[in-house]
C-alpha cells in the first residue's frame, strides 16, 4: 500500500469513526470510500486528492466546497507533520470531547473531525470544514482533560468562525479557479488547484493565522469551554506549559511559529478571565487524560 492510500484509508476510519448518520450524508465526499472507489484515477480518488468542486460566490464557498479544501489540507498536514495516531482509544476520546465542545460552540450544525498526528512538534491546526489536527508533541506535553478541552475549544473556534476561508479569500490563493468538477479538474485547471492548496497549507501550517484572528479563536474557546463544564483557565495553563518549553523548542512549523507570542495572548486570556468568577468551580481533571496518552507513540 503507497503512503498516500494509507493516508487516505486512515483519514477515512478516522472521520467514519466520529460521524453519525446525518453527519455521513453531509459530508459525501468520504462516504465514496470503498474498494471500488480507492481505485488509481477514480472520480472519487481525485476527489479526495483535492480534485473537489470549488464553487464561489459573493457570499463565499458553500460547506461542501469548503470540507473539499479541508479534506486536501488535512492530506497536506498528514504529509507534512506524520500520520494519524492509530490507537481507537484515542481516535474515539479526542473525537467524543471535541464533538460535545463543538455542540457548545457558535457553529454546532457541521460535523467535526479530530486528529492526532505522530509528530514531536507541538502544535494543532484547523481546517476549512471543520477537520481538526493535533500533535501527538502537543498532546503529551498537557496534563489534564480541561487543558485538552481548550486547545479543541480553540481550534473548533477557528473553524466556526472561518478564520480558515477568510483568510484564503483574502490572500486570493483560489483566485483563477472558477466552478470545477473532478472530470474538469485536468491539465493547467488541476496544477492551479493544487497550487492553491499548496500555498494555502503554507499559510496554516507555516506562517499561521492573523494575530487577531488567534486573539478571537483564544476568546471564544474559552467560551466555548465554559459552556462544555471545564474551567477556562486551563488554557493560561496550556500556554504556560508552552512558554516553560519554549527555550530550545524548534520554531517552525510548531506553536511558537504559528500563534502570537505567549505573554500577549497570556495577558489578554486573564483579561478575558474576568468574565468566569466562577472558573476555579468547574472540572479540569480526572486523571483519565494520562491512560490515553499512554497509548501515543
Amino acid at each position: 500500500m503507497t503512503m498516500q492510500k494509507t493516508v487516505l484509508a486512515v483519514l477515512a476510519a478516522v472521520l467514519m469513526l466520529s460521524m453519525s448518520a446525518p453527519a455521513k450524508a453531509q459530508s459525501g465526499l468520504f462516504d465514496a470510500i470503498g474498494k471500488e472507489h480507492t481505485k488509481e484515477g477514480s472520480p472519487e480518488r481525485k476527489l479526495l486528492q483535492g480534485l473537489g468542486t470549488i464553487m464561489r460566490s459573493t457570499q463565499g464557498l458553500d460547506y461542501k466546497s469548503e470540507l473539499a479544501l479541508g479534506e486536501s489540507l488535512a492530506l497536506k498536514g498528514f504529509e507534512r507533520y506524520g500520520m494519524p495516531v492509530e490507537d481507537k482509544h484515542v481516535r474515539r476520546f479526542v473525537n467524543l470531547m471535541g464533538n460535545a465542545l463543538a455542540m457548545n460552540s457558535n457553529r454546532p450544525d457541521i460535523p467535526y473531525h479530530f486528529v492526532v498526528v505522530k509528530s514531536p512538534l507541538k502544535n494543532a491546526f484547523s481546517c476549512p470544514g471543520g477537520i481538526i489536527i493535533l500533535s501527538s508533541g502537543l498532546v503529551k506535553s498537557l496534563m489534564t482533560e480541561g487543558q485538552l478541552a481548550n486547545v479543541l475549544a480553540h481550534e473548533i473556534a477557528h473553524v466556526a468562525q472561518k478564520h480558515a476561508v477568510k483568510t484564503i479569500q483574502q490572500g486570493q490563493l483560489l483566485q483563477g479557479l472558477s466552478q470545477m468538477t473532478a472530470a474538469g479538474m485536468q491539465g493547467e485547471e488541476g496544477r492551479k488547484f493544487q497550487k492553491a492548496v499548496s500555498n494555502m497549507a503554507t499559510t496554516l501550517f507555516d506562517t499561521g493565522l492573523s494575530h487577531s484572528m488567534e486573539f478571537e479563536a483564544d476568546r471564544l474557546g474559552m467560551q466555548t469551554a465554559y459552556r462544555t463544564g471545564y474551567s477556562p483557565h486551563a488554557m493560561i495553563e496550556v500556554l504556560r506549559i508552552l512558554e516553560e518549553r519554549q527555550k530550545g523548542s524548534t520554531v517552525k512549523g510548531s506553536w511558537y511559529g504559528t500563534h502570537p507570542p505567549l505573554d500577549q495572548r497570556i495577558a489578554k486570556l486573564n483579561g478575558e478571565l474576568k468574565a468566569y468568577p466562577d472558573w476555579k468551580e468547574l472540572r479540569n481533571s480526572t486523571g483519565r487524560l494520562n491512560w490515553y496518552k499512554e497509548r501515543i507513540p
